[in-house]
């Protein structure tokens, strides 16, 4: 089944495309690579999802919000590549997450967004390479950041 009919299939909507919050593109493509720069967790209204993971929100929120960053990706591959079809493959994500420094569990936060992207590719496309860290403050005071990079067809 292919990503798009996936998204209907699991009735996800998603975000409206962010502009840059800065200096950079949200998508580079080069060659059969695409590098999508970091991205917060956009809700459908625009607005994002702001706290702290181990103290304004809990783990199952830093899991949703991971979830939320996940499909705020797709809405930028999507727009940029004109379908989610042209995504052959994710090869890597790297996971920021916004926590108290007493707060361990950042690789089960990134599983919110690992796990969608496993829904929306199949499991041996979707799930790639994948770093997991915990960070003092990200922009806006948003409890996860992601980047990644995915393998397309041009």
């Amino acid at each position: 089944m292919s990503a798009e009919a996936r998204i209907s299939e699991l009735n996800l909507e998603l975000p409206p495309v962010s502009k840059p919050a800065g200096v950079y593109k949200p998508l580079v493509i080069a060659g059969k690579i695409a590098y999508v720069s970091g991205h917060g967790p956009v809700k459908l209204d625009g607005s994002m999802i702001v706290g702290r993971v181990g103290d304004d929100l809990t783990l199952d929120a830093g899991q949703m919000a991971a979830r939320q960053v996940g499909l705020s990706i797709l809405a930028t591959l999507r727009s940029n590549l004109g379908t989610l079809d042209r995504v052959s493959r994710l090869i890597k994500l790297l996971g920021m997450v916004n926590s108290t420094p007493e707060f361990q569990e950042h690789p089960a936060v990134i599983n919110g967004c690992s796990e969608l992207f496993g829904e929306v590719f199949g499991k041996e496309c979707g799930i790639g390479a994948r770093s997991a860290v915990g960070m003092v403050v990200l922009p806006g005071n948003i409890p996860v950041e992601i980047e990644a990079i995915f393998e397309i067809e041009e």
